[in-house]
């Protein structure tokens, strides 16, 4: 068999399930079927709804036309032609998107068996050669994103060129499932999302908030010790400041409505940086005083449609690690080598390992001077060879406003996450007219680069639970020891342990429960506590407690004092 590429493979695929759903069900209408970073799905206007079961019928009606070894046929038709074909066939949606393609296009449809569609390819040579596939699911989706329209039925599924890779990312999505976020959350108590709060926003329950505390407080200390300063700002602004910095002209729709006080519009914020800018405005700056290191943990809010609203990784109201660095052009390299330094210390220190990074460069439509352009792509450049990373660029990819390095990690299950980001910005410098005084006495145009580590606590939490299935280190873990007395006889004793525990400032609790240690033992366990102090008669008389592991691992008999230093440790090397 050819080896062909697997976005290829996945969207012939895509095609052959849609041939399967129409001799399944002939009165269907059909939009888009892409291939995806992970698979491929295709959108369905169907009279009946979908269930599991059909898409084990769906499944098995692919294999026969796989295995009938359809050429994938590619055709070109003038418009008018492919016009009355769709026409004459029902298919409204197609025909919208036929109206997409511009004049002057090429207009082709690929045919496999009884099944065409308007497509613009390629395609493998026949359906026996679309490897190893699997339907996952079936989900509802508004046609072309838009609330306004239709919903769809959609279907996803995954193909790889053999047996060996699906099985593979099978179990991956199975391991996965366990560690969804949401599931975990509800099960660990660590957050919920309320309908009559609202969708998209998050409340932080009790064990939730504290291990947010210890990365806020993680964050803030770290960023002291990197020479930033910490900065407040308030969540609604005039319009006039949206103005100026362009979010009301080129980013509205993703704001809420004003609200009118003293007869002015006011937003919530839906970004941070223009109330830095007007910081930094406040008063003349000398280039003595450059950099400017200013960081926020900033709440901001913006609108997403509530489609794509995904428990902790997509939301409405978020906390973005926000930080700005406004310096001189002599200065500008330096910096981004010390940023990119700290992004890799920040994310090895919560256990994340495989790190690359993604550079995009200048696009054809950009503002700025082009020598500021290069410079400040070569200080990225400079700086992840510096730091050893693995990178590519996307050569144009970058923001009209400004070059970037965006770094990805890869979890415990090896998915990668889009996370940092060091972002140039030609834009606002220019808007608010932000300048510092150079030793020549003359105003000067500053650098201003945006910065973010997490992103945003949020999704970063959701990220950290997957990553480590719930089960913290020490250091993070909302519980960090239950002491678990045997009988109530020990409860006097154990309640001291715990005090103890709790004065040598851990996490403790003490499960007096009148349940068995077997059901206390099991519930720690399923809770991730990292360990459990178990005190019977024995450990009671000798002034004691057997310490386990949640991993099982027996530690035994230990005093309060040695206990003591062995979480100490634990936490000093952040396990």
């Amino acid at each position: 068999m050819e080896q062909y590429p697997v976005e290829m493979i996945r969207h012939s695929c895509a095609h052959v399930m849609a041939a399967a759903v129409q001799e399944l069900f002939p009165n269907a209408k059909f939009d888009i079927g892409p291939a995806t970073e992970d698979g491929f799905y295709y959108d369905f206007d169907l009279d009946v709804r979908l269930t599991n079961e059909d898409l084990a019928k769906i499944e098995d009606k692919m294999s026969e036309i796989a295995k009938a070894h359809y050429s994938f046929e590619r055709k070109v038709m003038d418009r008018a032609e492919a016009q009355a074909q769709l026409a004459a066939r029902g298919q409204n949606y197609k025909l919208e998107r036929l109206a997409d393609i511009p004049e002057g296009s090429e207009i082709t449809f690929y045919t496999c068996g009884n099944f065409t569609d308007l497509c613009r390819g390629p395609h493998v040579a026949n359906t026996n050669e679309i490897g190893a596939f699997k339907l996952l699911s079936i989900a509802g989706s508004y046609y072309r994103g838009d609330e306004k329209n239709p919903m769809l039925q959609r279907i996803y599924g995954t193909a790889f060129a053999d047996k060996k890779e699906l099985k593979a990312y099978l179990q991956r999505m199975e391991e996965a499932k366990k560690r969804d976020h949401r599931k975990l959350g509800k099960e660990l108590d660590l957050f919920s999302i309320s309908e009559m709060v609202g969708p998209g926003l998050v409340l932080w329950h009790p064990r939730g908030a504290y291990i947010r505390n210890v990365i806020e407080t993680f964050w803030r200390k770290e960023h002291l010790a990197h020479g930033y300063d910490l900065l407040y700002t308030p969540h609604i602004g005039r319009s006039q400041l949206w103005e100026t910095s362009g979010h009301l002209g080129f980013y509205k729709e993703s704001m809420y409505s004003p609200m009118s006080i003293d007869e002015f519009d006011y937003y919530v914020k839906p970004m941070n940086c223009p109330f830095h800018i007007e910081i930094y405005k406040s008063r003349v700056r000398s280039y003595r005083e450059l950099p400017c290191r200013w960081a926020e943990l900033g709440t901001v809010y913006r609108y997403e449609k509530s489609g794509v609203l995904h428990g902790l990784m997509r939301v409405r109201g978020f906390t973005q690690d926000d930080a700005h660095i406004i310096c001189t052009p002599e200065q500008i390299e330096s910096e981004i080598q010390e940023v990119l330094e700290f992004c890799l210390y920040i994310w090895k220190t919560f256990g994340f390992k495989e790190i690359k990074a993604y550079l995009s460069t200048r696009p054809a439509k950009a503002v700025g001077d082009p020598a500021r352009w290069e410079q400040a792509q070569k200080s990225l450049v400079s700086a992840i060879k510096a730091s050893g990373l693995d990178y590519e660029v996307d050569e144009g990819g970058g923001a009209f406003y400004g070059p970037k390095i965006d770094l990805k990690i890869k979890d415990a299950i090896g998915r990668e996450w889009q996370t940092s980001t060091i972002q140039f910005d030609f834009n606002l410098p220019e808007r608010f007219g932000i300048t510092y005084v150079g030793a020549d006495g003359q105003q000067h145009q500053p650098y201003m680069v945006h910065r973010a580590l997490f992103g945003s606590l949020e999704r970063f939490f959701g990220i950290l639970v997957e990553h480590y299935a719930g089960a913290f280190p020490l250091w993070l873990a909302p519980t960090q020891v239950r002491v678990i007395p045997i009988t109530e006889k020990q409860h006097e004793y154990a309640l001291k342990v715990t005090e103890g525990l709790k004065k040598a400032g851990f996490q403790a609790d003490c499960d007096t429960r009148s349940a068995s240690m077997g059901a206390k033992v099991k519930d720690a366990r399923l809770m991730r506590i990292p360990f459990m102090a178990v005190i019977g008669e024995q450990e009671q008389n000798s002034g004691t407690m057997a310490v386990r592991s949640r991993r099982e691992d027996q530690l035994g008999q230990m005093d309060l004092e040695t206990f003591v230093k062995k979480l100490q440790t634990e936490l000093e090397n952040r396990l």
